[in-house]
């Protein structure tokens, strides 16, 4: 197996939610959202949360020719929107897939391990538009930020995971970093990272 590699200014976020295999034994299928709108993110490096706004797809699904992989490996394809096999769709509730999976070891090991509920959570590969995002204090006195994400310029893959690694933030706290007229957090993101990383190793 490959081992995933960020591209340039690539972030990847990943959430728990209602991912399910279904359709019929003669064209099987994976449901599910990728993302939700307006509902705040876990803490991202200990200071702040992400917020995706309605809409903040629209340019990139009309762009973007996304795969859907398991485990973000390009090796173990589920499906691509250019072929039709992986449909994507802003809903009221926020990025709606529905995957085609192949008739391969990997796509029949997958639905095995969704139905057994092994695997139930998702992660997607972005990047932000040019002032696709605002950040915000948070008025609560923790010093925390909130990003809220308007616009996402390219969208590059959704996909299945057996566990999700800890969120790449490198590219957020950059962005935040460059956030005009604001006090900007110091944080050493690649310790918090490496630390966090560590700790699901320790526990697995």
């Amino acid at each position: 197996m490959s081992k995933p590699v960020l591209l340039p200014n690539e972030e990847r976020r990943a959430v728990t939610l209602e991912l399910r295999a279904g359709g019929s034994a003669a064209a099987p299928m994976i449901r599910g959202h990728a993302a939700l709108f307006n509902s705040p993110s876990e803490l991202l490096c200990g200071c702040f949360r992400e917020i995706i706004l309605p809409g903040a797809f629209t340019d990139a699904l009309a762009t973007s020719d996304v795969r859907a992989l398991f485990n973000h490996d390009p090796n173990m394809i589920l499906g691509r929107t250019a072929a039709g096999t992986l449909r994507l769709k802003e809903d009221e509730t926020g990025l709606a897939i529905e995957i085609d999976p192949p008739d391969t070891t990997c796509g029949r090991d997958l639905q095995i391990s969704m139905k057994r509920g092994d695997v139930n959570q998702m992660s997607f590969g972005f990047t932000i538009a040019e002032d696709g995002d605002e950040w915000t204090r948070d008025p609560d006195g923790t010093g925390n930020w909130t990003r809220t994400i308007s616009k996402v310029e390219r969208l590059y893959d959704v996909s299945p995971v057996t566990y999700p690694a800890y969120p790449e933030t490198d590219c957020a706290v950059r962005s935040l970093d460059k956030a005009k007229g604001q006090e900007v957090p110091q944080i050493d993101y690649r310790t918090e990272i490496n630390r966090r990383r560590l700790e699901l190793e320790a526990v697995l």
